[in-house]
């Protein structure tokens, strides 16, 4: 056990500047292990647990998710963390302009349909909602959003188009595969991808079906990064899912480049999310 609850400034330090190479990895595509560098970091705090490790880790992905960053997969955001986290991780961003280069690069590299996955691990439960979002501090809740800091690599994913259109190619394939499998080649043969065969503003990409012929549409968001990472929906997205909210399916991809599998949030969007009123930014916790 620690002396105490507080972090040092030399601790967070120390853990954010640990964190930051790991991610600085996982953006260039370098293999890494994350056990190793928790048992490392450990030396250097005083008498920390791997569990208290954990949460400061998850704590410094709540940051960058509220700078508009991105973070490492498996670190999922807690954003009970200390105005003081926020700043030593506003100041390494701040300090080491090849993060920004790293970032740029990674939410803009071209992508390629998978030539196989396997569908039957394909389908994963979605993230939880939270509405707890705090600060650890008593005082008042810190939101790093001063306009130096803030990044926009959530946004310059979301506009990589090679990206997004083979995020619905696999789409595609899956909702072929779900029908076949349910004995239902008529239904599979009819699939539509409306976003290519009719343009992109009917608030959904592909018209498919549920097994027993009802219309399914779905609207396809994809992300190479962490299963939790922010997404943008469009005004006409909203308003289909609230119009047709029996009908209505959003899939969300992640990890695309790594290990592509995808979460479903049907019916209204903003029943699913916390979402930004003016950007249509939508969030988990």
């Amino acid at each position: 056990m620690a002396r105490g609850n507080n972090w040092s400034e030399g601790e967070i330090a120390a853990t954010v500047a640990d964190y930051m190479r790991m991610l600085t990895l996982e953006l260039s595509g370098q293999k890494y292990n994350k056990t190793a560098h928790r048992k490392a970091l450990l030396q250097n705090l005083d008498r920390r647990s791997e569990a208290a490790v954990e949460r400061k880790h998850q704590n410094i992905s709540a940051v960058l998710r509220d700078l508009d960053c991105l973070w490492i997969p498996g670190y999922k955001p807690n954003s009970h963390y200390q105005e003081a986290l926020a700043r030593f991780v506003e100041h390494w961003i701040n300090s080491h302009p090849e993060f920004d280069r790293v970032s740029q690069a990674a939410a803009e590299q071209p992508t390629f349909l998978p030539s196989s996955v396997d569908f039957s691990r394909f389908i994963v439960d979605a993230p939880a909602l939270s509405h707890s979002a705090q600060v650890e501090d008593p005082g008042k809740q810190y939101k790093p959003n001063r306009i130096a800091s803030k990044r926009d690599y959530i946004a310059r994913e979301a506009r990589n188009t090679e990206l997004g259109l083979a995020g619905e190619l696999l789409v595609l394939e899956f909702e072929e595969h779900r029908l076949r499998t349910a004995g239902q080649k008529k239904l599979a043969n009819r699939i539509e991808h409306v976003s290519v065969t009719q343009g992109d503003g009917l608030g959904f990409d592909i018209h498919s079906f549920e097994t027993n012929g009802k219309d399914r549409l779905i609207e396809v968001k994809t992300t190479a990064f962490a299963k939790e990472t922010p997404f943008y929906a469009s005004h006409n997205e909203v308003a289909v899912s609230s119009e047709h909210k029996e009908k209505f399916h959003l899939y969300r991809l992640f990890e695309f480049r790594k290990s592509p599998r995808l979460f479903t949030l049907q019916g209204e969007i903003s029943k699913h999310c916390t979402m930004n009123p003016v950007s249509y930014l939508c969030y988990f916790s």
